[in-house]
């Protein structure tokens, strides 16, 4: 009986465990980035034609994260090639998350609270090195970019320099759904604390860091975490802007406090982005920053994207997306809006990467002409990139 006992234990530990490992990490996905279901969104036929001659772009999604093969189809996510190929997306920041806090929230979190990115690479089954290594996590999401272009050089394109740019532009040009890649760090304690960290990031193809994320970390303060909106850089987050600078590395103030945001502002003479907001005076929440900061960004030449979910729009269907957008461009000017979307972030939206000629329909119906909506939807994105990454 003894035998028998432990037999069906153990059956059921090993279930269970498979389940864990094979199951646990999609139903986590599904939960955390859902599409809310609705019925197709009315596009015109002369929206559709405006949507497929736009140069699309988008500053924000986390879709490296969660494990998925991302040149195949998924039902769950908000991203993948195929879903980008649909929407016409040209351009694609793709960001590495290295670090979560449970219990994460807009107002604050502590950098001491346990961290759900470990419990989500077990159940993956990531790589050992990425288990508490975070410079290792950042890697190993841009390894899994890497495959993906190496299994499907026809959809995807790491992007490190204006030349691939203008490459993966060329090809779009003669027909060509190929959509160009580039690798972004969410948050600068993938650095692990050391800035030598920043040359194996760079060697990886990342070409964007957001500095800070949901907690306060070795640069500086969060806009999220415990040392105040007040406080700003640390000795070494200064060392590592400078850094980014020399490397021609995009500086990324979502999620940064507003010293942090103010101090970078005074200390580079590069444009920098805020990838993934909205504006405080159209959506007066937390997450998004002063207008004053939002108009300092745009007068150094930075832009701003646009997300595309409830607590920074508050309103997340493709009108109330384009409510914001035209926000934005009443605050800042054209020249200085783009798209950020925060899909897969762990954000809920009306609508995958699939469906964005919704938003164009949008953007027509507040009344912008196609020279505004190009600018919004890419335009602004492909001019910052071809400044700012080095020529080859």
């Amino acid at each position: 009986m003894r035998h028998i006992i432990f037999r069906l234990i153990l059956f059921v530990l090993v279930v269970g465990l498979l389940g864990f490992f094979s199951l646990g990490p999609g139903i986590v996905e599904k939960g955390r980035n859902p599409v809310i279901a609705h019925d197709p969104w009315p596009v015109s036929p002369a929206a559709q034609a405006m949507h497929e001659r736009l140069i699309v772009g988008d500053w924000h999604a986390d879709s490296l994260l969660w494990g998925r093969d991302l040149t195949e189809r998924a039902s769950r996510g908000q991203v993948d090639l195929p879903r980008l190929a649909e929407g016409n997306v040209a351009v694609q920041v793709f960001t590495t998350v290295t670090k979560s806090p449970a219990g994460l929230n807009y107002d604050e979190n502590s950098a001491a609270a346990r961290d759900d990115i470990t419990l989500l690479f077990l159940a993956q089954l990531r790589p050992l090195r990425a288990w508490r290594d975070l410079t290792q996590r950042a890697l190993v999401q841009a390894e899994a970019l890497a495959a993906a272009e190496e299994k499907a050089p026809e959809a995807v394109k790491i992007i490190r320099t204006r030349a691939d740019l203008d490459a993966v532009l060329a090809r779009r040009a003669a027909g060509e759904k190929v959509v160009g890649a580039i690798l972004g760090a969410e948050g600068g304690h993938a650095l692990s604390g050391e800035i030598g960290n920043l040359d194996k990031l760079h060697d990886a193809g990342f070409r964007l860091i957001g500095l800070t994320h949901f907690f306060d970390n070795a640069l500086g303060a969060s806009l999220h975490g415990e040392a105040g909106a007040d406080e700003g850089l640390t000795d070494f987050g200064r060392a590592v802007v400078k850094k980014l600078v020399e490397m021609r590395m995009i500086i990324d103030l979502a999620h940064a406090s507003p010293a942090v945001a103010r101090e970078v502002l005074g200390m580079v003479d590069v444009p920098v982005v805020v990838s993934h907001t909205g504006i405080y005076s159209h959506c007066q929440t937390v997450r998004n920053l002063p207008d004053d900061l939002m108009r300092a960004v745009a007068d150094r030449g930075g832009v701003i994207g646009i997300g595309f979910w409830d607590e920074v729009t508050c309103d997340d269907s493709p009108a109330g997306i384009a409510g914001a957008i035209v926000a934005a461009i009443g605050l800042v000017g054209e020249d200085h809006v783009s798209l950020g979307s925060d899909f897969d972030g762990a954000v809920t939206t009306r609508f995958d990467a699939s469906e964005l000629a919704a938003l164009t329909q949008a953007l027509i119906d507040k009344g912008l002409e196609e020279p505004a909506i190009a600018k919004v939807m890419g335009g602004n994105m492909v001019r910052f990139l071809r400044d700012a990454l080095p020529p080859t």
